[in-house]
């Protein structure tokens, strides 16, 4: 007997669901089989699968024809993490991110570079400071860390890139500012990962200020999505802190100071996972 039930995950993509069967149960995500960054993520999930078992749920098969493509993964019970303040699941959310840190990045990765935060650097000079060997996770929410019964998952592994380490410790700082977080607050957070400690300075600065004008970017371009909207405010408190944040008028469009005509980029090509928020 087959049993299909919908998801409590992986939004982004076009179908999820968890399937119990005589073989199963799978948590399964699906997209239509169309050229384009949705298909790619499914691709990348799928390759990138074996080098993120130590943190991921592991995939199980896959199956593709001229409609779909679709994966299917081991079934990990439990919640999204809290990153709110004094939250008891922070110090797992370091330590996942640290295991994350540690992976050996796969061969399959040298040609996935991290450059989706280059658009909005103030120039080629900062853009080379996103560049690193570390296997990158780069979307860091809530959402995409379970907290199981004796363990946390780091799961949809839809855009797996090849970058500087710090990058996805960044993300985490963000994402714990919008959770309530002061900026001094979520960087304490941080300093417990070795690929921030690590970090040049210099480096995480730019990032700030990419990172802000990303959301601003993404912010015009969806007025609707009002955790945009938050990511902003977290994302310019940040660059606040750091002391680098973009001087007044902030223009929301593409054009503007540090956006370069790639600004308007379709936001799947972006892989921030806007459906996950």
């Amino acid at each position: 007997m087959t049993d299909v039930g919908p998801a409590s995950r992986g939004f982004s993509s076009d179908l999820t669901a968890l399937i119990r069967c005589g073989k199963g149960p799978f948590f399964v995500k699906a997209m239509r089989n169309r050229p384009g960054g949705r298909r790619e993520s499914l691709v990348r999930e799928a390759l990138v699968n074996p080098a993120v078992k130590p943190v991921a749920p592991a995939l199980l098969w896959q199956v593709e024809n001229e409609g779909w493509i679709a994966l299917g993964f081991d079934v990990v019970e439990g919640r999204r993490a809290d990153f709110g303040p004094g939250s008891p699941d922070l110090p797992a959310v370091v330590d996942t991110l640290n295991r994350i840190s540690a992976l050996n990045p796969p061969e399959v990765a040298r040609d996935w570079p991290e450059t989706r935060w280059d658009r909005f650097a103030r120039d080629k000079a900062e853009a080379d400071l996103f560049r690193g060997e570390a296997l990158l996770h780069t979307d860091i929410n809530p959402s995409n860390l379970i907290v199981g019964q004796d363990r946390m998952w780091a799961v949809d592994w839809a855009w797996p890139t090849r970058g500087a380490a710090f990058i996805d410790v960044a993300c985490l700082v963000v994402q714990l500012i919008a959770a309530g977080h002061t900026a001094q607050g979520a960087e304490s957070w941080a300093a417990h990962c070795p690929a921030w400690r690590n970090a040049n300075p210099a480096a995480i600065d730019a990032f700030a200020t990419a990172t802000f004008r990303m959301y601003r970017s993404q912010a015009s371009r969806f007025p609707d999505a009002s955790w945009l909207d938050d990511m902003v405010t977290a994302a310019r408190a940040w660059a606040v802190h750091r002391g680098v944040a973009p001087r007044p008028p902030y223009p929301a469009h593409a054009g503007c100071d540090g956006c370069s005509s790639g600004a308007d980029a379709d936001a799947d090509d972006l892989g921030l996972g806007a459906a996950e928020r």
